[in-house]
């Protein structure tokens, strides 16, 4: 949100401000916390990445890496280098920067569509019907109730929990599996720009990702023991998308270990057909007594 509390959609907060040839600068969203949330930033790079590509060559693959906290307080700097134009391939490198130091660089690879092989493993049953916002709501305690409530006047986002939030089964003292499942979308029609559409799927790939990682042990992000950051993140897409109708993001955390955890995404639509896939590494580190300092609610 602004600091007048006039809520940020997808469209403007994706649309960078040219400052010059293959430099942009993007708007930060006020959040509760001084950090800037990291699916923001690699969406925005993303966008930027895609501004400086020859037409017909949507991306097909990110990797980027989080290497400082941003501050949600001020602008980001994306600076794109052009590193390959092939025959049916594009590759950009971004470096996104606040007060001249760098917070994240992504490496981005952009594929002219062409006929080939074409399977994926039945990972996902369709879906029809959308649950009630209220729904989830209904299942809650007064906290979850609350974390919801903030969640979705946080995020320019309609979102809706299929299963039964893990903050609740931690909230009773449980240590669930490390999977969740919701439906998302943008909470505005997006315009008909594909780059704009699979850039909103990198904004959500970041939502709740690493959370998954901390079911298994009974912690929550947020909780005073444990703190937390994504280090890492990679995405694949797989076929077009409207990023303004409903996906399944269904996630789970596959290790954790060494003071790091490893979590998978995967996003689909109504039909069960595999969008995009999410890999994330975090940093996942208990401490007794400082209470944890930024990141979005997970």
């Amino acid at each position: 949100m602004r600091s007048g509390g006039e809520t940020v959609g997808l469209t403007e907060l994706l649309d960078l401000e040219p400052l010059d040839e293959h430099l942009y600068r993007g708007r930060t969203r006020q959040s509760p916390t001084t950090r800037v949330f990291g699916g923001q930033v690699a969406a925005q790079a993303l966008v930027a990445a895609g501004r400086t590509v020859p037409d017909g060559r949507p991306v097909h693959s990110l990797h980027a890496y989080f290497l400082r906290p941003g501050n949600s307080a001020d602008p980001i700097v994306y600076r794109v280098e052009e590193v390959r134009d092939g025959r049916s391939l594009s590759t950009r490198r971004v470096v996104g920067s606040q007060d001249g130091e760098a917070v994240f660089v992504l490496a981005a690879s952009f594929h002219h569509p062409e006929e080939g092989l074409r399977h994926q493993l039945p990972a996902s049953e369709p879906f029809a019907d959308v649950p009630p916002a209220e729904r989830d709501m209904d299942v809650a305690d007064d906290a979850t109730r609350s974390w919801l409530t903030a969640v979705r006047a946080l995020f320019p986002l309609d979102i809706r929990f299929l299963d039964e939030p893990i903050r609740v089964a931690v909230g009773r003292g449980e240590r669930p599996a490390p999977r969740q499942r919701f439906l998302v979308r943008s909470s505005a029609p997006l315009p008909d720009d594909p780059l704009l559409h699979v850039c909103a799927a990198a904004y959500v790939s970041d939502l709740f990702l690493l959370s998954t990682a901390l079911a298994p042990h009974g912690l929550l992000m947020g909780d005073p023991a444990v703190t937390a950051a994504s280090l890492d993140h990679a995405m694949w897409f797989h076929t077009p998308f409207r990023a303004d109708q409903w996906l399944l993001y269904d996630m789970e955390g596959t290790w954790a270990g060494g003071g790091r955890a490893l979590c998978r995404g995967s996003l689909f639509d109504a039909r069960g057909e595999l969008l995009a896939s999410v890999m994330q590494e975090g940093m996942v580190r208990r401490r007794a007594t400082e209470p944890v300092s930024g990141g979005p609610p997970g």
